[in-house]
């Protein structure tokens, strides 16, 4: 088939949206699909139009529909989309009638939508490929990363805050990664280098880059308000890195209810003594990697293909 993907997300910037979307293109054409991956739609006939954002590919999503009310249109659910704008824009409301299929990225996203979707919905988990770290920590710190643009939904600086004042003895370091997106919390994260030496933020680097130095990590700390799946979060779990983590819906869909590394959204003093009990007690961390491992079977890429191949296959 020719699918043309939109994602509104601007390609040079290394933001979920854009893994995801590029992920899927290579997994598309390895079913044998024709795939082009756009941030609209281009007005061009296609078989298959997938949009990633109920809201912000609405526009896309009602041109495709117009000109072409016959072909299956594949509209994929965003964090914002499933706890925001599906409840309160017109806009996404109507991409969720015009849809031939919905994906969500996690299965506690269903419980956002209204039940006469739930038919034409698929579940489909983000994938990653396994990245061990090419060297060991020699440093002897208790490396925690933060991977994240830095933008209100993601809650950027909760981890700096909570490793404000630590013991002397601890031995955690904050490294986050990611572009400023909001000039205000731009301001505030240069003044928190300044201020707190346990934390560094190193700007945008490459996928590739940011892969390998979550591998190289001791834990990653997801403190997200709001999410509809998290790149973050299937990278970490496919490389063997234990993860903290805000108890929101959209990680809750992978993690599940029992999961030990939850802290409440914004709850600066929970995640200061989740980082240190972490740190400091072996059989706390190891668990916390146990119940890791037992998730990764979800972002194996062979079942992300075999999920996309079953959804097409069904539309075709």
């Amino acid at each position: 088939m020719n699918i043309q993907l939109v994602t509104p997300a601007p390609l040079k910037i290394n933001n979920g949206n854009k893994i995801t979307a590029l992920r899927w293109a290579t997994i598309l054409k390895t079913l044998g699909h024709r795939v082009q991956v756009r941030q609209t739609y281009d007005g061009n006939s296609c078989d298959v139009l997938i949009a990633l954002h109920a809201l912000r590919s609405a526009d896309s999503i009602r041109r495709f529909h117009e000109a072409h009310p016959d072909k299956s249109l594949i509209v994929v659910l965003t964090g914002t989309d499933v706890y925001r704008d599906i409840h309160e824009n017109k806009k996404a409301q109507r991409s969720l009638e015009l849809a031939t299929r919905l994906v969500a990225l996690q299965s506690m996203a269903l419980d956002e939508l209204p039940k006469k979707f739930h038919g034409k919905t698929h579940v489909i988990y983000q994938s990653a490929e396994a990245v061990r770290a090419k060297a060991k920590n020699l440093n002897h710190v208790f490396n925690v990363c933060v991977i994240g643009h830095l933008r209100d939904e993601k809650d950027p600086l909760r981890t700096a805050i909570a490793v404000r004042n630590l013991p002397q003895q601890s031995r955690i370091v904050v490294t986050h990664v990611g572009q400023a997106l909001d000039r205000r919390i731009a301001r505030i994260a240069k003044a928190e280098v300044k201020r707190n030496p346990r934390y560094r933020w190193i700007g945008q680097l490459s996928h590739r880059q940011t892969r390998q130095l979550l591998a190289q990590s001791n834990l990653v700390a997801i403190t997200s308000k709001m999410e509809g799946s998290s790149n973050v979060l299937s990278e970490a779990l496919a490389s063997g890195v234990p993860v903290v983590a805000t108890k929101i819906s959209g990680l809750m869909g992978t993690l599940g209810k029992r999961f030990i590394g939850y802290y409440p959204t914004g709850d600066t003093d929970k995640l200061q003594r989740l980082l240190l009990r972490a740190e400091s007690d072996g059989k706390f961390y190891r668990e916390l990697k146990r119940q890791c491992r037992g998730f990764a079977r979800l972002v194996r890429p062979e079942r992300e293909r075999s999920a996309w191949r079953r959804l097409l296959q069904e539309i075709a």
